[in-house]
């Protein structure tokens, strides 16, 4: 008797604990990709840099240091051409949302109002970053998040694969095929 007096005090005490816990509906990118990932006007796949053909290019100490340090690039995308205005305009809020909390660090922004915007920031954990996020949207095509992951990148020496992006298999690595899904 004593026992069940214990354990029904427990469960009036941490029960509302653990609804609090339980009630977290802050959405991450990673379960946004997940709810995301087959809903209708939405295309998302992984692209491992291996696909990227990197050994075919001439690179530098630094720009292979940072492809070294990549492990796949993680991607969704919403199109306008396959959703709806209303839709792309709430999907937009909710993922403008996501990176308002403060673990992500504005690296880029670049666009304007007419043509687009593109907007790149990254997650340090100490002094490794571990995640880089190019997000970029058009109020005519839709919008892509483009998840970067790896292990101990550099920003320094990522930022040096500008130099060669134009010369990545973007054939073979499905890249083209999310610019004609979005247009």
């Amino acid at each position: 008797r004593i026992e069940m007096n214990n354990i029904i005090k427990y469960l009036l005490i941490f029960t509302p604990f653990f609804c609090l816990l339980s009630c977290n509906t802050k959405t991450t990118l990673q379960s946004y990709f997940v709810d995301h990932q087959e809903a209708p006007a939405f295309m998302s796949f992984d692209i491992p840099t291996s696909l990227l053909n990197a050994e075919k290019i001439t690179l530098s100490e630094d720009q292979s240091d940072a492809i070294g340090s990549i492990d796949k690039l993680n991607t969704i995308a919403y199109s306008l051409a396959e959703g709806s205005p209303e839709e792309f305009e709430s999907e937009l809020i909710n993922v403008k949302n996501i990176f308002k909390t403060a673990h992500y660090k504005d690296l880029m922004r670049m666009g304007n109002s007419s043509g687009g915007k593109v907007k790149i920031m990254y997650i340090e954990k100490g002094a490794e970053i571990n995640e880089i996020i190019v997000f970029g949207y058009s109020a005519e095509m839709g919008f892509a998040i483009v998840r970067v992951l790896g292990d101990n990148m550099e920003l320094s020496k990522i930022l040096k694969l500008g130099d060669v992006i134009d010369q990545f298999d973007t054939e073979n690595a499905n890249i083209d095929n999310v610019m004609k899904y979005l247009l």
